[in-house]
Protein backbone atom coordinates (compact mmCIF):
# COMPACT_ATOMS: atom_id res chain seq x y z
CA UNK A 1 0.00 0.00 0.00
CA UNK A 2 1.69 3.30 -1.10
CA UNK A 3 0.13 5.24 1.59
CA UNK A 4 1.43 3.13 4.44
CA UNK A 5 4.18 5.41 4.85
CA UNK A 6 2.81 8.13 5.77
CA UNK A 7 1.34 6.39 8.95
CA UNK A 8 3.32 7.26 11.49
CA UNK A 9 1.00 5.24 14.10
CA UNK A 10 2.97 1.59 14.25
CA UNK A 11 -0.03 -0.28 15.74
CA UNK A 12 -2.16 1.09 12.82
CA UNK A 13 0.54 0.58 10.63
CA UNK A 14 1.26 -3.20 11.99
CA UNK A 15 -2.46 -3.63 11.34
CA UNK A 16 -2.92 -2.79 7.95
CA UNK A 17 0.15 -4.98 7.20
CA UNK A 18 -1.91 -7.81 8.89
CA UNK A 19 -4.89 -7.37 6.65
CA UNK A 20 -2.21 -7.23 3.15
CA UNK A 21 -0.35 -10.66 4.43
CA UNK A 22 -1.95 -12.95 6.85
CA UNK A 23 -6.32 -11.23 6.07
CA UNK A 24 -5.61 -11.53 1.79
CA UNK A 25 -8.43 -8.62 2.08
CA UNK A 26 -8.99 -6.83 -1.43
CA UNK A 27 -7.25 -3.59 -1.90
CA UNK A 28 -10.61 -1.69 -1.82
CA UNK A 29 -11.20 -2.97 1.97
CA UNK A 30 -7.61 -2.38 3.01
CA UNK A 31 -7.72 0.99 1.76
CA UNK A 32 -11.10 1.97 3.16
CA UNK A 33 -10.14 0.68 6.97
CA UNK A 34 -6.79 2.64 6.36
CA UNK A 35 -8.71 5.83 5.90
CA UNK A 36 -11.28 5.21 8.51
CA UNK A 37 -8.44 4.84 11.07
CA UNK A 38 -6.55 7.69 9.87
CA UNK A 39 -9.96 9.74 10.43
CA UNK A 40 -10.16 8.87 13.52
CA UNK A 41 -6.74 9.87 14.16
CA UNK A 42 -7.66 13.05 12.99
CA UNK A 43 -10.49 13.81 14.87
CA UNK A 44 -9.11 12.50 18.28
CA UNK A 45 -5.61 14.52 17.40
CA UNK A 46 -8.38 17.60 17.02
CA UNK A 47 -10.29 17.35 19.97
CA UNK A 48 -7.42 16.02 22.64
CA UNK A 49 -4.37 17.63 21.14
CA UNK A 50 -2.58 14.48 21.02
CA UNK A 51 -2.95 10.73 18.90
CA UNK A 52 -4.86 8.33 20.38
CA UNK A 53 -3.53 5.72 22.93
CA UNK A 54 -5.53 2.99 21.70
CA UNK A 55 -5.46 1.03 24.84
CA UNK A 56 -6.71 3.67 26.96
CA UNK A 57 -9.63 4.69 24.90
CA UNK A 58 -12.75 4.49 26.72
CA UNK A 59 -16.16 3.47 25.06
CA UNK A 60 -17.58 7.61 25.66
CA UNK A 61 -14.38 7.93 23.27
CA UNK A 62 -16.41 6.37 20.45
CA UNK A 63 -19.77 7.40 21.13
CA UNK A 64 -18.35 11.15 21.21
CA UNK A 65 -17.09 10.31 17.79
CA UNK A 66 -20.43 9.11 16.81
CA UNK A 67 -22.22 12.09 17.87
CA UNK A 68 -19.72 14.13 15.82
CA UNK A 69 -20.27 11.59 12.77
CA UNK A 70 -23.70 12.21 12.95
CA UNK A 71 -23.80 16.07 13.04
CA UNK A 72 -21.92 15.94 10.21
CA UNK A 73 -24.67 14.38 8.45
CA UNK A 74 -22.48 11.36 7.47
CA UNK A 75 -24.42 8.63 5.91
CA UNK A 76 -24.99 5.49 8.14
CA UNK A 77 -23.82 3.12 5.55
CA UNK A 78 -20.41 5.44 5.42
CA UNK A 79 -20.89 5.30 9.80
CA UNK A 80 -21.02 1.63 9.32
CA UNK A 81 -17.79 1.46 7.66
CA UNK A 82 -15.76 3.31 9.36
CA UNK A 83 -17.00 1.49 12.86
CA UNK A 84 -16.44 -1.88 11.29
CA UNK A 85 -12.83 -0.71 10.83
CA UNK A 86 -12.70 -0.05 14.29
CA UNK A 87 -14.19 -3.29 15.38
CA UNK A 88 -11.62 -5.49 13.28
CA UNK A 89 -8.34 -2.96 14.46
CA UNK A 90 -9.53 -3.39 18.47
CA UNK A 91 -10.05 -7.07 17.45
CA UNK A 92 -6.43 -7.62 15.88
CA UNK A 93 -5.41 -5.53 19.44
CA UNK A 94 -6.84 -7.73 21.41
CA UNK A 95 -5.41 -10.90 19.46
CA UNK A 96 -1.89 -9.51 20.02
CA UNK A 97 -2.56 -8.87 23.56
CA UNK A 98 -2.25 -5.07 23.37
CA UNK A 99 -5.02 -4.17 24.51
CA UNK A 100 -7.24 -6.03 27.32
CA UNK A 101 -10.75 -5.68 25.47
CA UNK A 102 -12.62 -3.52 22.53
CA UNK A 103 -14.34 -0.59 23.26
CA UNK A 104 -16.12 -0.50 19.99
CA UNK A 105 -17.61 -3.53 21.04
CA UNK A 106 -21.36 -3.43 21.43
CA UNK A 107 -21.34 0.01 20.78
CA UNK A 108 -24.68 0.61 19.44
CA UNK A 109 -25.11 2.20 16.03
CA UNK A 110 -27.61 3.71 13.80
CA UNK A 111 -29.05 0.87 11.44
CA UNK A 112 -28.28 1.33 7.89
CA UNK A 113 -30.85 2.53 5.10
CA UNK A 114 -32.55 -0.19 3.38
CA UNK A 115 -31.70 0.06 -0.25
CA UNK A 116 -32.59 -2.05 -2.92
CA UNK A 117 -29.83 -2.69 -5.36
CA UNK A 118 -30.51 -0.59 -8.69
CA UNK A 119 -30.18 -3.35 -11.97
CA UNK A 120 -30.97 -3.17 -15.72
CA UNK A 121 -33.69 -4.86 -16.95
CA UNK A 122 -33.41 -7.50 -19.66
CA UNK A 123 -33.62 -5.47 -22.75
CA UNK A 124 -31.15 -2.68 -21.33
CA UNK A 125 -28.39 -5.63 -21.11
CA UNK A 126 -28.87 -6.06 -24.56
CA UNK A 127 -28.42 -2.45 -25.68
CA UNK A 128 -25.67 -2.46 -23.44
CA UNK A 129 -24.15 -5.15 -24.71
CA UNK A 130 -24.57 -4.01 -28.28
CA UNK A 131 -22.98 -0.59 -27.98
CA UNK A 132 -19.76 -1.38 -28.81
CA UNK A 133 -20.56 -2.90 -31.92
CA UNK A 134 -22.63 0.55 -32.78
CA UNK A 135 -19.52 2.49 -31.95
CA UNK A 136 -17.30 0.30 -34.23
CA UNK A 137 -19.91 1.35 -37.30
CA UNK A 138 -19.88 5.11 -36.27
CA UNK A 139 -16.22 4.76 -35.76
CA UNK A 140 -15.43 2.78 -39.45
CA UNK A 141 -17.84 5.36 -41.40
CA UNK A 142 -16.27 8.66 -40.26
CA UNK A 143 -12.31 6.96 -40.66
CA UNK A 144 -13.08 6.39 -44.30
CA UNK A 145 -10.95 7.14 -46.73
CA UNK A 146 -8.17 8.75 -43.72
CA UNK A 147 -4.97 7.51 -43.45
CA UNK A 148 -4.84 6.25 -39.68
CA UNK A 149 -5.31 2.46 -40.19
CA UNK A 150 -3.36 1.80 -37.10
CA UNK A 151 -5.11 3.73 -34.84
CA UNK A 152 -8.27 1.97 -36.36
CA UNK A 153 -7.29 -1.32 -35.45
CA UNK A 154 -5.97 -0.79 -31.91
CA UNK A 155 -9.41 1.10 -31.51
CA UNK A 156 -11.18 -1.70 -33.17
CA UNK A 157 -8.86 -4.14 -30.58
CA UNK A 158 -10.19 -1.90 -27.17
CA UNK A 159 -13.84 -1.82 -28.61
CA UNK A 160 -13.25 -6.18 -28.96
CA UNK A 161 -12.21 -5.91 -25.62
CA UNK A 162 -14.72 -3.86 -24.39
CA UNK A 163 -17.39 -5.82 -25.98
CA UNK A 164 -16.00 -9.02 -24.34
CA UNK A 165 -15.89 -7.61 -21.32
CA UNK A 166 -19.44 -6.21 -20.67
CA UNK A 167 -19.98 -10.02 -22.01
CA UNK A 168 -17.99 -11.50 -19.66
CA UNK A 169 -19.32 -9.19 -16.28
CA UNK A 170 -23.02 -9.76 -17.12
CA UNK A 171 -22.39 -13.76 -18.24
CA UNK A 172 -20.76 -14.17 -14.34
CA UNK A 173 -21.36 -11.54 -12.47
CA UNK A 174 -18.37 -10.85 -11.43
CA UNK A 175 -16.95 -8.07 -9.15
CA UNK A 176 -14.82 -5.61 -10.95
CA UNK A 177 -11.94 -6.68 -9.20
CA UNK A 178 -12.08 -10.03 -10.37
CA UNK A 179 -12.58 -9.35 -13.45
CA UNK A 180 -9.66 -7.33 -13.76
CA UNK A 181 -7.54 -10.39 -12.10
CA UNK A 182 -8.57 -13.36 -14.90
CA UNK A 183 -5.73 -14.95 -16.03
CA UNK A 184 -5.79 -16.64 -19.31
CA UNK A 185 -5.57 -20.62 -17.47
CA UNK A 186 -8.71 -19.25 -15.58
CA UNK A 187 -10.34 -20.16 -18.35
CA UNK A 188 -11.57 -23.53 -19.53
CA UNK A 189 -13.22 -23.28 -23.13
CA UNK A 190 -14.50 -26.94 -22.88
CA UNK A 191 -16.37 -27.04 -19.98
CA UNK A 192 -17.33 -23.36 -19.96
CA UNK A 193 -16.07 -22.61 -16.75
CA UNK A 194 -13.51 -19.79 -15.49
CA UNK A 195 -11.66 -19.84 -11.70
CA UNK A 196 -12.83 -16.94 -9.73
CA UNK A 197 -10.48 -14.81 -7.17
CA UNK A 198 -12.76 -13.70 -4.60
CA UNK A 199 -12.43 -11.51 -1.10
CA UNK A 200 -9.95 -12.95 0.90
CA UNK A 201 -8.30 -15.03 -1.80
CA UNK A 202 -11.33 -17.35 -1.90
CA UNK A 203 -11.28 -18.98 -5.37
CA UNK A 204 -14.75 -20.66 -7.19
CA UNK A 205 -15.79 -21.61 -10.33
CA UNK A 206 -18.52 -20.00 -11.76
CA UNK A 207 -20.27 -21.15 -15.46
CA UNK A 208 -19.36 -18.75 -18.31
CA UNK A 209 -22.17 -18.41 -21.33
CA UNK A 210 -20.98 -19.42 -25.24
CA UNK A 211 -21.50 -15.66 -25.94
CA UNK A 212 -19.26 -14.17 -24.08
CA UNK A 213 -16.86 -17.13 -24.67
CA UNK A 214 -16.70 -15.67 -28.00
CA UNK A 215 -16.59 -12.53 -27.47
CA UNK A 216 -13.20 -13.10 -25.44
CA UNK A 217 -11.85 -15.20 -28.29
CA UNK A 218 -12.61 -12.53 -31.12
CA UNK A 219 -10.96 -10.24 -28.89
CA UNK A 220 -7.90 -12.37 -28.99
CA UNK A 221 -8.04 -12.73 -32.39
CA UNK A 222 -6.99 -8.72 -32.60
CA UNK A 223 -3.88 -8.65 -30.79
CA UNK A 224 -0.32 -9.52 -31.79
CA UNK A 225 0.09 -12.65 -30.59
CA UNK A 226 -2.27 -15.20 -28.56
CA UNK A 227 -2.26 -14.41 -24.83
CA UNK A 228 -0.08 -17.10 -23.22
CA UNK A 229 -1.89 -18.77 -19.68
CA UNK A 230 -0.16 -16.31 -17.13
CA UNK A 231 -1.44 -13.15 -19.09
CA UNK A 232 -4.08 -10.91 -18.15
CA UNK A 233 -7.36 -11.60 -20.52
CA UNK A 234 -8.39 -8.43 -20.07
CA UNK A 235 -5.59 -6.24 -21.57
CA UNK A 236 -5.41 -2.30 -20.43
CA UNK A 237 -4.31 -1.46 -24.39
CA UNK A 238 -2.98 -3.49 -27.23
CA UNK A 239 0.59 -4.46 -26.39
CA UNK A 240 3.28 -4.69 -29.31
CA UNK A 241 5.36 -8.01 -29.34
CA UNK A 242 8.07 -6.74 -27.76
CA UNK A 243 5.96 -5.64 -24.74
CA UNK A 244 4.89 -9.29 -23.82
CA UNK A 245 7.11 -9.71 -21.46
CA UNK A 246 6.03 -6.98 -18.75
CA UNK A 247 4.49 -8.33 -15.59
CA UNK A 248 0.70 -9.07 -15.88
CA UNK A 249 0.21 -6.38 -13.68
CA UNK A 250 1.05 -3.96 -16.07
CA UNK A 251 -0.37 -5.53 -18.67
CA UNK A 252 -4.30 -6.17 -16.93
CA UNK A 253 -6.99 -3.95 -17.47
CA UNK A 254 -7.50 -1.65 -14.24
CA UNK A 255 -11.02 -0.94 -12.28
CA UNK A 256 -10.54 3.11 -13.34
CA UNK A 257 -10.48 2.26 -17.20
CA UNK A 258 -13.14 -0.04 -16.86
CA UNK A 259 -15.48 2.20 -15.20
CA UNK A 260 -14.89 5.00 -17.43
CA UNK A 261 -15.25 2.55 -20.43
CA UNK A 262 -18.51 1.18 -18.83
CA UNK A 263 -19.60 5.20 -18.83
CA UNK A 264 -19.16 5.70 -22.45
CA UNK A 265 -21.30 2.37 -23.46
CA UNK A 266 -24.34 3.62 -20.64
CA UNK A 267 -24.36 6.98 -22.81
CA UNK A 268 -24.14 5.63 -26.16
CA UNK A 269 -26.97 3.14 -24.82
CA UNK A 270 -28.99 6.02 -23.70
CA UNK A 271 -29.26 4.60 -20.27
CA UNK A 272 -27.77 6.41 -16.53
CA UNK A 273 -24.14 6.66 -17.28
CA UNK A 274 -23.20 6.74 -13.10
CA UNK A 275 -24.34 3.15 -13.12
CA UNK A 276 -21.59 1.53 -11.91
CA UNK A 277 -19.77 -2.16 -13.39
CA UNK A 278 -21.58 -3.63 -9.81
CA UNK A 279 -24.69 -2.71 -11.38
CA UNK A 280 -24.06 -5.36 -13.94
CA UNK A 281 -23.42 -8.22 -10.80
CA UNK A 282 -26.93 -6.62 -9.41
CA UNK A 283 -28.57 -7.20 -12.97
CA UNK A 284 -26.77 -10.50 -13.36
CA UNK A 285 -28.00 -11.70 -9.57
CA UNK A 286 -31.86 -10.57 -10.24
CA UNK A 287 -32.29 -11.96 -13.75
CA UNK A 288 -31.08 -15.56 -12.56
CA UNK A 289 -33.53 -15.38 -9.29
CA UNK A 290 -36.53 -14.24 -12.08
CA UNK A 291 -35.46 -16.95 -13.98
CA UNK A 292 -36.40 -19.37 -11.52
CA UNK A 293 -32.35 -19.78 -9.82
CA UNK A 294 -32.44 -20.75 -6.31
CA UNK A 295 -30.91 -18.71 -3.50
CA UNK A 296 -28.38 -21.16 -2.73
CA UNK A 297 -26.94 -20.93 -6.61
CA UNK A 298 -27.12 -17.39 -6.69
CA UNK A 299 -25.14 -16.72 -3.38
CA UNK A 300 -21.93 -19.25 -4.46
CA UNK A 301 -22.51 -17.66 -8.03
CA UNK A 302 -21.71 -14.54 -6.47
CA UNK A 303 -18.99 -15.26 -4.02
CA UNK A 304 -21.27 -14.45 -1.14
CA UNK A 305 -20.15 -16.00 2.27
CA UNK A 306 -23.74 -15.16 4.06
CA UNK A 307 -27.02 -15.94 2.62
CA UNK A 308 -27.93 -12.83 3.65
CA UNK A 309 -26.30 -11.11 1.50
CA UNK A 310 -27.81 -12.67 -1.30
CA UNK A 311 -31.38 -12.11 -0.17
CA UNK A 312 -31.36 -8.95 -0.68
CA UNK A 313 -32.23 -9.35 -4.65
CA UNK A 314 -34.78 -11.45 -3.49
CA UNK A 315 -36.59 -8.00 -2.14
CA UNK A 316 -36.49 -6.84 -5.10
CA UNK A 317 -38.19 -9.87 -7.09
CA UNK A 318 -40.82 -9.37 -4.31
CA UNK A 319 -40.92 -5.83 -4.77
CA UNK A 320 -42.11 -6.30 -8.75
CA UNK A 321 -44.10 -9.38 -7.88
CA UNK A 322 -46.25 -6.69 -5.33
CA UNK A 323 -46.45 -3.54 -8.11
CA UNK A 324 -47.62 -6.30 -10.47
CA UNK A 325 -50.23 -7.53 -8.29
CA UNK A 326 -51.41 -4.47 -7.69
CA UNK A 327 -52.02 -2.69 -10.98
CA UNK A 328 -53.73 -5.85 -12.59
CA UNK A 329 -55.57 -7.50 -9.47
CA UNK A 330 -59.49 -6.18 -9.05
CA UNK A 331 -59.44 -6.81 -5.40
CA UNK A 332 -55.79 -5.56 -4.57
Amino acid sequence: MPERAEIKDGQVRSFLEHLEADRGVSVHTARNYRQALVEFGRWFQEQHGKAPDWARLQRDDFRHYLRFLGRGKVSRASIQLRFSALRTFYRFLVRRGRVSESPVQGLSLPKPEKRLPRFLTPDQVIALLEAPAREWQRLQSSHEGREDAALLRREAANLRRDSAILEAFYSCGLRISELCGLRVQDIDFSSQMIRVRGKGKKERLVPIGAEALEAIEYYWQSLALPPGPDMPVFLARPLEPDELELPPERMAIYPRLVQLRLKKYLTLAGLDPALTPHKLRHSFATHLLDGGADLRSVQELLGHAHLVTTQVYTHITTERLKKAYDAAHPRA
